[in-house]
């Protein structure tokens, strides 16, 4: 398989659909890191999502073959902590987040159940029944005006996947000394960058192109990873 032909091909697809998420970005608002009405918001998070899976199977086709020693871990100096919130350097995460399939959730405290007792009878202790009033709602105003959300974090998450498309040699090397790391770690939680089943931001029935990229770069992904194990 001429897998540089397929680099290429899915790199030009995903350049293409993030420069359309930061332009629908940039048009409702006017800039990168702003507030954003929550529709958009949804809108650019939805198609987000695939586009973040595709480009990270991108990158493990591109690590295939790749041999690199794992840098030591080096421990941070005493006395040195991060600036600001989430304000500086950021990097594209390599792997896909993995799902929890725990089914057990907290036991409630049990709530002390209060006997009612009814008095049917005419007394001045019996209150009048006095039918609730209906309480008039506000007429909704629209979507953009009722409130916005702060974009700084999907700013950076479509600033990281966009660098990440830009440099994708360098990203293929971050990712071979991952799994440099990982092959060398005692008892790793996962060794593949790719969680079991379907991708992030998977659809069943393919509809936009972000679906189809998605679907073609999984499947890629899993023949360059297994061919990189045999």
């Amino acid at each position: 398989m001429d897998w540089d032909r397929v680099i290429e091909r899915n790199q030009a697809a995903l350049i293409r659909i993030v420069a359309m998420l930061i332009a629908m970005v940039e048009r409702g608002t006017g800039s990168m890191v702003v507030l954003l009405p929550p529709s958009l918001h949804r809108e650019v998070s939805r198609m987000l999502l695939p586009v973040e899976s595709a480009v990270r199977r991108l990158i493990a086709i591109a690590a295939r073959g790749l041999k690199v020693k794992p840098t030591p871990v080096r421990p941070m100096p005493k006395g040195l902590v991060f600036a600001g919130k989430g304000g500086g350097q950021f990097s594209f995460q390599l792997f896909d987040t993995r799902q929890r399939f725990s089914r057990t959730h907290p036991r409630r405290a049990a709530t002390t159940v209060i006997p009612r007792i009814h008095i049917f009878a005419d007394s001045p202790l019996v209150p009048l029944f006095q039918p609730r009033q209906p309480v008039e709602s506000p007429i909704p105003e629209p979507d953009e005006t009722v409130a916005v959300i702060d974009a700084n974090r999907l700013g950076r998450r479509l600033a990281a996947v966009r660098m990440a498309l830009e440099n994708l040699p360098q990203q293929a090397r971050r990712l071979a000394r991952w799994k440099a790391r990982r092959i060398k770690m005692e008892k790793p939680a996962f060794l593949s960058p790719l969680r079991p089943g379907p991708p992030p931001g998977h659809r069943k029935e393919p509809i936009e192109e972000i679906d189809f990229v998605l679907r073609r770069c999984h499947a890629l992904a899993r023949d360059a990873l297994y061919d990189d194990t045999s």
